[in-house]
């Protein structure tokens, strides 16, 4: 059976499954559920029986991790 996706391809979905939450953010399904075990990552929504992760969330917590401070960092700016 061919799955159906009613929505066009410029509209992402705004709830993700699992792996669908993981590859968002880069990693593997197995990480992400332990960012989500320590906090880094939310925790999904419970509709029904089903885990959904909004979208949204997941661009706030991967923006909160750490690194971007360093990222913008010049090098040059500490040499004496």
């Amino acid at each position: 059976m061919v799955k159906h996706n009613a929505l066009p391809q410029n509209l992402p979905p705004i709830g993700l499954c699992r792996e669908a939450a993981a590859s968002f953010i880069g990693i593997s399904p197995s990480k992400f559920d332990a960012m989500v075990l320590d906090g880094r990552m939310p925790g999904p929504k419970r509709i029904d029986g089903r885990r959904v992760w909004d979208r949204r969330q997941l661009e706030r917590a991967f923006a909160a991790l750490p690194g971007d401070e360093d990222d913008d960092a010049n090098p040059w700016d500490e040499v004496a």
